[in-house]
């Protein structure tokens, strides 16, 4: 079942997100098609997909029904363009778009960050650009294997010109919760994403390092940093989780034993989930901190505030990107962050 007769769409950054939502999607029936590197074109010809998650569903689509591109030209037959390139890579996809699409062509970035809509925008003003978020972690298990390992449901813009593929998405289990207000909802997403340095520094699953009272409360500090800053600006981020945003950092400081019991659907993933942050330092590329806990930086500016922890774990991580260390105890990441607050 696809979203409308002869409609079809496009992955345009075949990562782990993207491979798994248009894998969901080809799964069960919909006219996919991937635009990626030739090594993933490749490795799908001979594996094929599979999409797993932590409620013990699965999904397979086989070699021969993948359909994947590494040229972009194909991108003037599409209807529907998800963009799940990586953040830096904003500026690039937003002129391949550009210069492929057909004028009726909606594009939908389910990317992290906060500008990432406004640049493809840019690149395409007759376009229909929309916001959209991804809440769960997708890990790469290799072989053609992508899991959702946390929960939650995708969030886009309210707009009519995506009720044609609403179809299409709860068909494949991945259906779409509406917002009026996307900025909003990038600005709490983006507080849930300031854990993603802290996994990816501390090495451990996500699950693992979430249950340790240290590493939370290196989050809250990252969080209320943040929360500040967000005050201070009049920006009011949408509630996503059950807890108030203004509430997580008091939740996520409170010892292991009642966060386990205040706190059930944040530690609801699989053991082995872990963040984008760190699959990126594992696989040797650029991580998004620049677009996560970059982006606090750039409001403290704005507003001629300090933010030391977020600017700290910056730091951190981009000496994690050169080969520095990413094996740091809760304690000791925890006490170099209090050493920022009180210089």
């Amino acid at each position: 079942m696809s979203a409308v007769a002869g409609s079809k769409i496009a992955i345009f950054g075949a990562g782990s997100v993207g491979c798994y939502l248009g894998g969901r999607l080809a799964a069960t029936g919909a006219d996919v098609t991937f635009i990626g590197r030739p090594r993933l074109a490749e490795l799908f010809a001979k594996t094929g997909l599979t999409l797993t998650s932590l409620h013990n569903t699965e999904h397979k689509v086989a070699p021969e029904h993948v359909q994947f591109s590494t040229d972009a030209a194909v991108l003037a037959d599409m209807d529907l363009v998800l963009v799940t390139v990586k953040s830096a890579d904003s500026d690039l996809a937003g002129l391949t778009l550009a210069r492929h699409l057909k004028p009726s062509a909606i594009v939908l970035s389910f990317q992290n960050g906060l500008h990432n809509t406004g640049i493809l925008k840019n690149a395409l003003p007759r376009h229909r650009v929309l916001a959209g978020m991804i809440p769960y972690n997708v890990v790469n298990r290799g072989d053609g294997c992508f899991h959702q390992g946390s929960d939650g449901v995708l969030e886009v813009a309210d707009d009519k010109a995506l009720a044609p593929f609403l179809t299409a998405f709860e068909h494949a289990g991945l259906a779409l919760q509406t917002h009026h207000d996307m900025q909003q909802v990038l600005w709490s997403k983006l507080l849930l994403n300031l854990n993603n340095a802290i996994n990816a520094l501390s090495g451990q699953p996500l699950k693992q390092e979430l249950s340790q009272r240290g590493f939370r409360r290196c989050l809250a500090l990252a969080q209320a940093e943040a929360l500040d800053l967000y005050r201070r600006a009049g920006i009011k981020p949408a509630r996503l989780t059950p807890i108030p945003p203004k509430l997580m950092p008091k939740l996520l400081s409170v010892p292991d034993y009642l966060f386990k019991r205040l706190a059930a659907r944040m530690l609801a993933m699989d053991p082995l989930a872990r963040s984008s942050m760190w699959e990126d330092l594992e696989a040797g590329r650029q991580t998004e901190v620049e677009w996560i806990n970059g982006e606090v930086l750039r409001l403290a500016e704005s507003l001629g505030q300090p933010a030391p922890v977020n600017a700290r774990l910056v730091a951190l991580v981009r000496s994690a990107e050169s080969g520095g260390r990413r094996d740091w105890e809760a304690a000791e990441l925890l006490a170099d962050l209090q050493r920022q607050v009180k210089c």
